[in-house]
């Protein structure tokens, strides 16, 4: 808007430079939907590492496999987790003992070992505390909450609350407390007496049954259970789905589903095999039971075999457990370190912490799998258990598919999310050059930041990408409906997937 001028003199007028930076989103937010032992239902939790599950969700537990994956991403370089809960017919522990009212914070057996030691202040105590407090809070209202998990011994203090009423009402201060809730109906007494408090003498809790396919996806998109409670988070790229017992298999209806779900949200599914499977033949009869077919195939894929290493809960025994932890982790480290556009496979690409695999493959074995798009784990002298493949559920040589590779459709998937968050600001600005020139600008200028970072194949800029959004890519009819049209390629590197070496014998003297 120009300055309006009044008087004479020097008038000072910021004009928009125009330039608009797009940053690139993050490339390994890996999503883990399972059972666990204790925490919130149907609620993406964000955790960065394994301490905060333990506290948040209970730790490892044999009845699920989610523990142990989520273990085995950040023990393999994982960065940030979403972690979401998903239990059937769960109950609560509760309190509900001489005025005391309370919760566990959420449902399973769990809540049975919690203890609750109620104290009062000293008269003096509390009646500072109380004039300090105001809104009609009186002395004999304040105690003192002190929560403890027997379990493992974490420990809660809430200090002068009250039943009702005031700041330290006890309904709004328990909302921070990773243990307990305030139960419903409120204390009928000032405050309860002092003296400890067990869970589960009024009504124990208990865990729930197996999780079915339908759990995860009952309601839909809008109802926001199960797999789909990761529609309250702003954004996931990867997505791991472990059994209900760490030596089980996820249901095979629920890999299509999710495999949907992945395509839809513009992230990439790890899927695991189930046990028993040993020859490549059974793997590959097992992969075309699942009727993964599609293009959005390309957004998952197999990796094969399970892995082997020591169970805590059993003593150091040795037991076999799902991959897809281990490769995300292998995955988000190689983000880290090298890029999306780099595979996550190879020497480098090694599983940490495995004692070994639960099938090991020979080169003829995954001659058989390779071309079918099967991502085979292999171990070699030296470099241990390593990632030994890198295709996509659409990876299959008879596909032909554009997005075989899964570096590929990661670097795809990575662009498609960071230039729709960034291009926002475009929506209901004047759709004529001035626009069309800044989106060039600002688009180019991310496309550039990549190639110099060696996303993509070409010795130029030109060679590597293009941004496109003149009169060309936009109609006077597109501009008509308000759509503006933006064309954006680049040139995806493909990993080296096989190295053929050439030896030949020369004479002295002779030339190749």
């Amino acid at each position: 808007m120009p300055v309006q001028v009044s008087h004479p003199g020097v008038y000072i007028h910021e004009v928009a430079g125009g330039s608009r930076a797009i940053v690139g989103v993050a490339t390994a937010i890996t999503a883990f939907v399972g059972r666990a032992l204790r925490g919130p239902l149907d609620e993406p939790v964000t955790i960065s590492s394994f301490g905060e599950f333990e506290r948040i969700f209970g730790g490892l537990w044999r009845l699920s496999g989610l523990g142990y994956a989520v273990r085995d991403y950040f023990l393999n370089g994982g960065g940030t987790a979403l972690v979401v809960r998903v239990d059937v017919d769960a109950k609560r522990a509760e309190i509900n003992d001489r005025g005391l009212s309370l919760l566990a914070a959420g449902p399973g057996a769990w809540g049975n070992k919690l203890r609750v030691e109620v104290t009062h202040p000293p008269v003096e105590e509390a009646r500072e505390v109380a004039e300090a407090q105001g809104e009609g809070v009186t002395p004999d209202a304040l105690f003192h909450l002190v929560v403890t998990d027997t379990a493992t011994t974490f420990r809660e203090e809430f200090l002068n609350v009250t039943a009702s009423g005031g700041p330290r009402q006890m309904s709004l201060v328990l909302r921070s407390s990773q243990l307990i809730r305030d139960g419903d109906p409120l204390p009928t007494l000032v405050r309860p007496p002092e003296g400890a408090y067990e869970f589960g003498d009024s009504a124990g809790g208990a865990d729930g049954d197996p999780v079915t396919p339908a759990r995860y996806t009952d309601g839909g998109k809008e109802g926001k259970k199960g797999l789909y409670a990761l529609e309250k988070a702003d954004l996931f790229t990867l997505l791991c789905l472990p059994p209900s017992a760490p030596g089980g298999s996820t249901d095979p209806d629920l890999w299509g589903a999710a495999l949907s779900y992945c395509d839809f949200k513009r992230a990439f599914l790890i899927v695991d095999p189930p046990p028993g499977l040993e020859t490549a033949e059974q793997v590959l009869s097992w992969l075309d039971g699942l009727g993964l077919k599609g293009p959005s195939a390309r957004n998952g894929a197999l990796y094969f075999p399970r892995i082997h290493r020591p169970d805590p809960l059993r003593g150091g025994v040795v037991d076999e457990f799902v991959p897809c932890g281990a490769v995300a982790g292998v995955m988000a480290r190689t983000d880290a370190s090298r890029g999306v556009w780099k595979a996550p496979a190879g020497i480098d690409a090694g599983i940490a912490g495995v004692s070994g695999l639960a099938v090991t493959l020979t080169d003829t074995e995954q001659d058989k799998l390779n071309p079918k798009g099967v991502n085979c784990l292999r171990t070699f002298r030296d470099a241990g258990s390593v990632v030994w493949g890198s295709r996509t559920l659409r990876g299959a040589d008879v596909f032909a598919d554009e997005y075989k590779y899964v570096p590929v459709r990661r670097l795809a998937l990575f662009l498609e999310e960071s230039l729709f968050r960034g291009s926002q600001w475009v929506v209901f600005e004047p759709n004529d050059e001035p626009l069309w020139g800044q989106i060039r600008t600002s688009l180019g200028a991310f496309m550039q930041d990549l190639f110099r970072q060696g996303a993509f194949q070409g010795a130029s800029p030109r060679d590597a990408y293009f941004v496109k959004c003149d009169a060309e890519t936009n109609t006077q009819y597109d501009m008509d409906r308000g759509i503006v049209n933006i064309h954006v390629g680049f040139a995806p590197l493909k990993p080296a997937e096989f190295v053929v070496i050439d030896i030949q014998q020369k004479t002295a003297g002779s030339s190749a």
